[in-house]
């Protein structure tokens, strides 16, 4: 599809109105109705779209995720900011109760669990697009220490085996909710079933979102991580859910790489080791660990049952985005992407479908389980770019754009091409969806 200068423009300035009608006190929010408070990985994107338009918002919506930090380091994956009953959300601040654990904040609410780390390369980007670099020395030396801590947490607390891999130790923590690579951890254990009323399928077809099954063991991992206080060794010991994701690695091992560039640039040069120390280590462990040769891309690893989880998956090409795969493994999963595992039967699909279409699990409407995700081919794009594969790149970029343009600015999009999948899905008005366009676009 062919976008005129006309068609772009619109599109840019739909973004535009998109990030400013989601902007809050300090923060954005994904989507008004679905998702009303601050998400972590969701804020890395949306300040990098904001420092194109609005390069002071963009800082500030880093400041507010700092400013969440717990004292062990980590960054948490929600904070409930201005939390009130009106506020449709499920589960809320009361259920995650993270005042369990005496090293949460004390002046706001949050999860007690984190989201991929990808604050790493999204401040690299703050600082290139910066007028005045000297005027803002001050922000981006405090908000590298700031994350340097979030990775040292990670390591410490997260990699038990000294492997470079640290594990997520809930389905949220990856960022893919309902991924298909977890039924085979909830098939080891069954859950209590709660009650409990969804705010998501308020706003959205529950068609298009777990279901209430998932749910309960989402919620038992909740309440398994309150009771144990969120004390990590605790939680490590009863948690049946620890997993080594490709997506979540591949994220940190690119975070520390531009965090290493970052700091020689801010004169820390003492960080700059340490990030090139962790990103050699976690290059390596994803290397030895998680890729897997029949299926031709990386996977997943389940800490806790000692077992490989092999699915078809858009995260499985994340390792590209980090720089750390061989050129035959690259070779393999670019042949991988253009094959009717991820193009369809006919090879005429859109990319990137989250699961593959030889998945027994596949749906190209429920969330993690088939749908695109803008964002998600952003960091592919810049992957397969990297390593050559100009044409998957541009597709990756402009299927994006096309999706957009004809479905609406939704989160997540059928890979489909059909007349019966005529708009997109999830929320509307999405945030990163407008910001991925603009750095798309730039």
């Amino acid at each position: 599809m062919n976008f005129n200068h006309s068609a772009i423009e619109s599109l840019r300035e739909r973004s535009i109105v998109t990030l400013k009608k989601n902007w809050r006190e300090g923060f954005t929010v994904p989507s008004a109705n679905l998702y009303p408070f601050q998400w972590l990985w969701d804020s890395g994107f949306v300040s990098m779209g904001w420092s194109l338009i609005d390069k002071y918002k963009a800082r500030l919506e880093l400041e507010t995720l700092f400013g969440a930090q717990w004292e062990n380091g980590m960054i948490p994956h929600i904070i409930f900011h201005n939390d009130s009953p009106e506020k449709q959300y499920f589960p809320d601040a009361k259920f995650h109760g993270s005042e369990a654990s005496d090293l949460s904040p004390k002046h706001v609410k949050t999860t007690g669990m984190t989201q991929p780390p990808v604050l790493g390369f999204v401040l690299e980007f703050l600082f290139e697009n910066e007028i005045d670099k000297q005027k803002y020395l001050d922000f981006y030396r405090s908000a590298v220490k700031s994350v340097f801590r979030f990775h040292q947490y990670l390591y410490q607390n997260r990699d038990p085996k000294n492997e470079g891999l640290v594990y997520i130790r809930h389905n949220w923590e990856s960022g893919t909710d309902n991924c298909a690579v977890w039924d085979s951890v909830w098939a080891r254990y069954s859950a209590p079933t709660y009650d409990f009323v969804r705010k998501d399928t308020l706003h959205v077809d529950q068609s298009q979102r777990p279901t209430k099954k998932d749910y309960n063991y989402y919620m038992n991992l909740i309440e398994l991580s309150r009771n144990c206080g969120y004390d990590e060794q605790k939680m490590y010991e009863i948690l049946p859910f620890l997993i080594q994701d490709p997506l979540f690695n591949s994220i940190l091992a690119k975070s520390n790489q531009c965090l290493s560039r970052l700091s020689n640039a801010l004169d820390l040069p003492e960080l700059s080791v340490q990030f090139d120390e962790w990103y050699a280590k976690t290059a390596h462990g994803i290397n030895t660990k998680l890729f897997d040769d029949v299926l031709g891309q990386y996977t997943y690893f389940d800490l806790k049952n000692n077992v490989q989880i092999s699915e078809p998956t858009a995260m499985g090409f994340a390792p590209l985005f980090a720089g750390i795969a061989s050129e035959e493994r690259a070779n393999k999963m670019a042949e991988l992407i253009l094959s009717k595992h991820f193009l369809g039967e006919n090879l005429d699909g859109y990319l990137c479908p989250s699961l593959g279409y030889s998945s027994s699990a596949f749906d190209p409407v429920r969330y993690w389980r088939g749908p695109i995700w803008p964002h998600i081919n952003w960091l592919l794009a810049i992957g397969f770019k990297q390593y050559g594969f100009l044409e998957i790149a541009e597709k990756l970029r402009n299927d994006i754009i096309e999706l957009s343009v004809k479905k609406g600015f939704y989160e997540y999009f059928s890979p489909i091409k059909s007349e019966e999948f005529k708009i997109g899905y999830g929320g509307e008005d999405f945030s990163w969806t407008a910001a991925i366009l603009l750095l798309i676009m730039e």
